[in-house]
Order: C-alpha cells, then structure tokens, then sequence
C-alpha cells in the first residue's frame, strides 16, 4: 500500500515539502509524488486539493482519496471516482485560525474605513473619519461547523453582535443560533457584515442570487470564504450597483484562477484575495498520516466523507 501526494499545485506548499513531513511521521511508510510514482498499481491513498480527471484510471487500485483542506465538492462530483473510493477531509485548526482572522481582517478593515483614510492620505487630506462602534455591529456567520464556528466565536470575543445560520440546529456560547431556509432572509436583514463558510451542497450553489441578495441590509458587506459557487456573480455585480450589499470581499470565486476578464476584478465594491484565508496546514499532516494508518489496518477514518451529502 503506497500513499501519493499530487496536490495539482504549483504555487503552495509542495508535493515534496509535504511528502518529507509525512515521511517524518511515518518512516516505514510508502509514500511518492508524482516524480518517485512507480508503478502506479501501488498507490491506495491519493492526497490531493483537487482531483484530475484521470486520476481514477490512473490509479486502480485507489481506495482513499484525501483533500488537504476542507471542501470536497469537485471530489465528490468527479465523474470517475468509482463508488468504493472513500473520501476524507481535513479539519485542521491552523486554516480555521487563518479564515476567521481574515473575516475579521476585512470586517475591522470596513469598521475603520481604512480605505477611505488610505485614499485621503494619497491626496494628502487630513480627513477625520469616526469608525463604526463594534459593539453596535451585527455580524452574520453562515455554517457553523468547524470553522464557522471558531469564526463566531472570535468575533464574539472581540466584541460583535454575532448571528449564526446552520442547516440544522447548533448552539454556540454568545452567539444567537438560527437554522433552516426560511430562517435566512431575515438574518441577512439585520447583519452589517455577512461571513460565508458554507460548503458547496446542491442546497448552496447559488444561494445567493438576486432573490438572497437583495435580503440583506443595504450598506452591508459580503464576506465569501467557504465556495466560489455559493453566490451568483452575475446578481452579486447588479446587486453591488444598487448598494444592497454595499461591498463584496471574496477569496473565492466560481472559477479560479479569476479570468483577466471577470469584471469582479474591477468593479469598486469588489475586494478580491486568491483563495488565501487559509494558507497554513499547521499539524493537519497528522490527520494524513493517521488517516494512512487507518487505511491499512481497517480502522474508521478521521472526517470521513458522507458522499451522499457532499460533506
């Protein structure tokens, strides 16, 4: 049983940085990358961010499929992976520091007005400006798993109102709970800002379009770093023209990397980060490891993949 590292990436951690920390762990263990691959008939574990599209036929016999991050839509959906192949995920705690750290980031960034002062200063204009009082800020966070949850609870500390929507019912000290379709309409109404860390499900693509959209307060912000396909960027753009929200940050988007052309790059109401809130995989390698270990000895997983529900 051999484990391969082929992120798809060239531009992040690399496929040997992460096969000599593995390695670390696991010295008797079989692990390659794509230089050392051998005979692909070896290779049971596949750790990867994104599937390619050969990589079924590639590999054989593949049993396991783990993503080096959190989402697992295009691995779910990929039209190839036979039904036996088990899917993982990760749920490590250094990304979900990152992604909360970045929501509140931008939210303190928006509180401050501190584009408003960079300009000024460009202009060399003395051009006070009061923030906006946290206590008196309303702020939404939609999934309230793993990282959405760290997410509210941080803002909470730092002292927001904090609202919370989930699919089914949770319960998060200091933070006001809500839950189900028709419970989200009237949250956005009230939020100043709006994180999205949603997963990508049939039940959120598109969730907000036009409809959603113009539920939320006007003025406010649209903060995305759960998936690219959880907003219509089409609606989000008229949207944006008509002030309702008022301002969109998204290190997501539906196709990355963003086109040149994608008029999200220019459009003033638009902040664009390259899907970096959660950068850091901190000792997340262990889940991997463990994850290995487990495959062959027959153990249940960690955060094993319900394939039905996408997550």
């Amino acid at each position: 049983m051999a484990l391969l590292i082929e992120t798809g990436l060239s531009n992040w951690i690399s496929d040997d940085e992460i096969a000599r920390s593995l390695q670390a762990v696991l010295p008797d263990a079989d692990i390659r990358t794509a230089e050392t691959l051998g005979n692909p008939d070896d290779i049971t574990m596949l750790a990867v961010v994104d599937m390619q599209r050969d990589h079924p036929t590639r590999l054989p016999n593949l049993k396991l499929v783990q993503k080096l991050g959190a989402g697992v839509e295009t691995i779910v959906s990929h039209p190839g992976l036979p039904g036996h192949v088990r899917i993982a995920r990760l749920k490590p705690d250094a990304p979900a520091q990152g992604i909360a750290e970045w929501f509140l980031a931008y939210i303190l960034r928006a509180q401050r007005h501190m584009a408003f002062h960079e300009a000024a200063q460009t202009r060399a204009e003395w051009s006070p400006r009061a923030p906006v009082f946290t206590p008196d800020t309303v702020v939404g966070v939609l999934g309230l798993g793993h990282i959405g949850a760290r997410t509210a609870r941080m803002l909470h500390a730092v002292g927001f109102q904090v609202m919370g929507w989930s699919r089914t019912p949770k319960a998060i000290e200091g933070v006001t709970c809500m839950h189900g379709q028709d419970a989200l309409p009237a949250l956005l109404g009230q939020c100043d800002h709006i994180c999205a860390i949603l997963p990508s499900t049939p039940q959120t693509a598109g969730l907000f379009d036009a409809r959603m959209l113009a539920a939320m307060k006007p003025g406010s912000q649209l903060l995305n770093a759960g998936r690219g396909n959880l907003i219509d960027e089409v609606a989000l753009i008229a949207a944006l023209d008509a002030g309702v929200p008022g301002h969109a940050v998204l290190d997501v988007t539906s196709r990355e990397p963003l086109p040149q052309d994608s008029p999200l790059w220019r459009h003033p109401g638009v902040t664009i980060t390259p899907h970096v809130s959660g950068w850091h995989l901190g000792d997340a390698l262990s889940d991997v490891a463990e994850n290995f270990q487990r495959l062959c000895s027959g153990a249940p997983l960690l955060h094993e993949v319900n394939r039905d529900q996408g997550y």
